[in-house]
């Protein structure tokens, strides 16, 4: 049995489709296909059952797929701890976290971190899913949600201040709504802002703070924005709707076994002295 084959049926099982895997490992669809068939006929068990909508996990490959789980934590670790070895401050540092606080908050830390040590460059990942830190998806994550995954060492970096914008030349009386879209409809702000402008039709929905502010800007309505966003977003100004909206807390996290990585470190340092921590 070759490893490759297991991560090849891990990344179809994940997936769904021969699709979605090839695109995860950069990998062709036939490619992918033949190496599941390869997996099959060593094991001597039909893995997957094919339709329509996809790939579809049998009673064996549910069984399979909980021993490459391990299989591949085991090696993952092997990884990580090999990245974590060393002093070098340099070589490849991936980041995820929303577009807003990646454009507005870590390019300011990028910029400097890259100024001490020109050897390390930083692949910001501005995604809106919960990218795993134990199959190292990403190195470093910042999000508005504490983490769950096992051996994740986790802060709260800091409180994110909230304010209503609306366009600098727009009326004075709010005539639409720009919030998040519906899959994030549970968020705080969203309530706030309908609960106040509960009659006002709603105008845009977009899951992208940068597109909402851009949005407002233009004149399309009255948005609630992360204050570090709106109050250099121009043609926006802050409007008074009786309180404040809700702030946010961003949680920053990273696997255990990347706690000593040179580079890593040296981001999170220039990110402290960036929003003011000790």
């Amino acid at each position: 049995m070759d490893w490759n084959d297991l991560r090849i049926f891990l990344a179809v099982a994940r997936g769904g489709t021969l699709g979605a895997a090839a695109r995860e490992l950069g990998q062709t669809q036939p490619t992918m296909g033949r190496r599941i068939r390869v997996l099959e006929e060593a094991l001597g068990q039909t893995l997957f059952q094919r339709t329509s909508e996809g790939f579809v996990l049998t009673d064996e490959g549910h069984d399979v797929f909980a021993h490459a789980l391990r299989i591949e934590s085991e090696a993952l670790g092997i990884v990580r701890r090999a990245n974590g070895q060393g002093d070098a401050v340099e070589g490849l540092l991936r980041v995820s976290s929303s577009d807003w606080f990646g454009a507005h908050v870590l390019t300011q830390a990028i910029a400097r971190l890259r100024e001490k040590h020109p050897g390390v460059v930083v692949e910001l990942v501005t995604d809106a899913r919960l990218l795993s830190l134990a199959r190292r998806e990403a190195d470093l994550v910042f999000r508005i949600a504490p983490f769950d995954e096992p051996d994740i060492a986790q802060r709260k970096l800091l409180r994110v201040a909230y304010a209503a914008y609306a366009a600098v030349d727009g009326p004075s009386v709010p005539h639409a709504v720009i919030t998040m879209d519906t899959a994030f409809g549970g968020m705080p702000d969203v309530a706030w802002l309908r609960e106040r402008l509960p009659d006002v039709p709603l105008a845009f929905r977009s899951n992208s703070r940068e597109a909402q502010a851009r949005a407002c800007a233009l004149g399309l309505g009255v948005a609630v924005l992360p204050v570090a966003l709106g109050d250099v977003t121009p043609g926006l100004r802050r409007i008074d709707l009786g309180d404040e909206p809700p702030g946010r807390d961003v949680w920053m996290g990273y696997h255990r076994d990347l706690r000593h990585l040179p580079r890593l470190r040296a981001f999170v340092a220039e990110v402290d002295r960036l929003v003011g921590m000790p």
